[in-house]
């Protein structure tokens, strides 16, 4: 039995998603909040970071270095979210979002050639995960939520 490589299409539906997202948005909707700590644009960078992760990760495994413990993502990412935050913050808006879009296709092309069997989900000790779909998908809905709320918002 060939290892799950159902990622690769997960991932791909979600970079489409996120084209069609920073295709159609503009530059106050790149400023406005998608919470109470990051702008949309952030959020998108807050993506390009984690996708960036997995690319140095990538860049690991097909040099054959193996992965160290400090590879692991901790449990708990909060403190290197609200680290990035202001170095996110500070690159401009469209920056922002066509450099998630970047990195996402560059991380979906490297995952994909990458051995599943080397990689999580398949390998549970993988420190590179995969699957970046679901991560994608989780702030997508965050963003299309906050630009809902703000249409909702400005009708009335």
């Amino acid at each position: 039995m060939s290892p799950d490589r159902s990622y690769v299409e997960k991932n791909a539906d979600e970079c489409e998603r996120l084209r069609a997202l920073v295709a159609r948005l503009g530059e106050d909707e790149l400023r406005g909040d998608a919470n109470e700590h990051w702008t949309i644009a952030g959020v998108l960078g807050h993506i390009a970071f984690w996708d960036a992760r997995v690319l140095a990760l990538a860049e690991k495994l097909e040099r054959g270095v193996p992965f160290s413990p400090s590879d692991a993502e901790p449990e708990d990412v909060d403190w290197i979210n609200d680290a990035t935050r202001p170095l996110i913050h500070a690159i401009a808006p469209r920056e922002a979002a066509q450099l998630a879009l970047r990195l996402a296709e560059e991380t979906d092309r490297r995952v994909a050639s990458l051995p599943p069997d080397q990689v999580w989900p398949n390998d549970a000790n993988s420190p590179l995960n995969a699957l970046r779909a679901a991560h994608r998908a989780e702030h997508i809905d965050e963003i299309e939520a906050a630009l809902a709320a703000q249409e909702r918002s400005s009708a009335t």
